[in-house]
């Protein structure tokens, strides 16, 4: 008996240690991973996030509202970059390519922060509609796929590149027959080629089969948010937050059903006869009688209650189930902003707890948003060599280089009050020293250039571009001749004095 209940011990644990070491692909006993890497290929809710930014899940209806700020005010302050490249031709291009879809790019980032992915397919295709787009024969086209298409990325299983994006799509439409049909359209997209299939009826002007990828590389781009190197698609910004948006509607919807409670008065009467007091105030003849047939008292028109003297009245309220609730809503509220990394500011609170967050959590949001940019560095660089390829191979142009580094605008803090103190401090300094001899006047102009945007080196190479130290001297070669001719004017003046009291005395 104790030998098969051991037995069978055993085997409970080897079958748990089994299941362990094919989850995590680790052998306990020798300590050797004895599975290949593979990723973590859960995804974002897509439906429920898009849900959450617009305010439209039931069970999250009062505390969904900060979704929406959390997203847009990373989106918002970083912007779009601009590519720059050594070569004046891919320059042209990239700019064109950027300015047309700024836009475009700007969504893109804030479908990838709310939803975890963006997915952006760069085309070449010849324009149909010649009245909008006039002597264009073909452009380049910003393509955003939604991540819910793309059901799987097979990546290189050494370098971790995507070599293969499998989309899957419904596409519906309505046949000859007034009947409307749904297809399930499989695409997989390699360097070399396009594969699009279907199991159902063909929709009209697609064309199934295989197809040449004649660009020699897969021109689809992934904006991964927040994404780790053992995770195949990104996570979202609203992800980290949800449970406490949950918190925050279910207390806020308590707090509001309890103010039920008290939003309407209770009159609470203290009588020594109840009969006297109907027959007084309300005209009851047989109190007995009313009562038994359910009468009511109705305190329309009754502002003045006959009371005897040792009789009371007055109204009975319930304590605000608000204000017992309010700790704990600020509470989750700061839990909400610190989760997200966003200042408390951007959710509209009161303007003594705003004034001291901009000073306080701006850095903070600074700081958010470098880390935003870097992340994406990778997948704006490569749509950059994308569009340069793309070009290059349609147009039959060759650029020296397909490569480019990324301009964002600068986020200060500040306000015009602190800038303007701040380079007046500067300039003072500068000053300063200049005079006593410690600082060199080329030194404090370069310095000032970080300053102030209109002042440039004090000696440039570009010979179209004139230094600092040119334009110091033609302000004060104009400022001599201002002051000589001031000078000459006050001299003729002088002279016609004289001139005329010398008249007067000959005279």
């Amino acid at each position: 008996m104790a030998n098969s209940w051991y037995q069978k011990a055993v085997g409970e644990m080897s079958k748990l240690r089994n299941q362990l070491s094919n989850k995590l692909g680790w052998n306990f006993l020798g300590g050797t991973m004895n599975s290949g890497y593979k990723l973590d290929s859960s995804r974002v809710d897509v439906d429920k996030a898009r849900n959450l930014y617009h305010n439209t899940a039931d069970d999250y209806k009062l505390g969904a509202g900060f979704a929406k700020p959390v997203v847009n005010t990373t989106v918002g302050f970083m912007g779009v970059p601009r590519p720059i490249s050594e070569d004046e031709e891919a320059q042209k291009a990239l700019d064109a390519f950027f300015d047309d879809n700024v836009s475009k790019m700007q969504r893109t980032l804030r479908n990838s922060g709310r939803e975890g992915d963006g997915f952006v397919w760069i085309t070449r295709e010849d324009v149909h509609d010649n009245k909008l787009y006039p002597k264009e024969g073909a452009r380049l086209m910003y393509n955003i796929i939604p991540p819910e298409q793309v059901t799987k990325i097979n990546r290189d299983p050494v370098t971790g590149n995507p070599v293969e994006y499998i989309l899957e799509s419904i596409h519906s439409w309505m046949n000859e027959t007034g009947v409307e049909v749904n297809s399930k359209i499989t695409q997989r997209i390699t360097k070399d080629k396009r594969v699009i299939s279907t199991d159902d009826e063909v929709p009209p002007g697609m064309e199934m089969g295989e197809q040449l990828n004649k660009w020699g590389f897969i021109p689809i781009v992934h904006f991964k948010n927040e994404g780790d190197v053992h995770e195949e698609f990104g996570r979202s910004d609203l992800e980290p937050i949800e449970p406490f948006m949950k918190a925050y509607h279910d207390v806020m919807l308590h707090a509001i059903q309890g103010s039920k409670l008290h939003s309407t008065p209770r009159l609470k009467l203290k009588l020594k006869d109840v009969g006297e007091f109907l027959r007084n105030n309300f005209g009851v003849t047989d109190p007995a009688k009313f009562a038994k047939e359910g009468g009511q008292i109705d305190l329309d028109g009754h502002e003045l209650l006959m009371l005897s003297e040792t009789e009371e009245a007055e109204f009975v309220e319930v304590k605000s189930a608000i204000g017992d609730a309010a700790v704990l809503l600020k509470f989750l509220f700061y839990c909400i902003v610190d989760v997200s990394e966003t200042p408390e500011f951007v959710f509209g609170v009161h303007t003594p707890s705003s004034l001291s967050s901009v000073k306080e959590q701006m850095p903070i949001l600074i700081r958010r948003i470098a880390r935003k940019r870097e992340h994406y560095d990778e997948p704006f660089k490569r749509m950059c060599r994308i569009v340069l390829a793309m070009t290059s191979e349609a147009d039959n142009r060759s650029y020296s280089t397909f490569k480019t580094t990324l301009q964002w605008d600068d986020i200060d803090p500040r306000d015009g009050k602190d800038i303007a103190e701040e380079v007046k401090a500067m300039v003072e300094a500068m000053s300063i020293g200049v005079d006593k001899g410690v600082v060199s006047l080329e030194s404090a102009v370069n310095l000032l250039t970080k300053y102030i945007d209109t002042m440039n080196n004090f000696v440039t190479d570009d010979q179209e571009v004139p230094g600092e130290r040119e334009k110091i001297m033609h302000t004060r070669l104009m400022n001599m001749r201002l002051e000589d001719s001031q000078f000459n004017e006050s001299q003729v003046k002088e002279i016609d004095k004289v001139l005329e009291q010398i008249r007067k005395g000959t005279g």
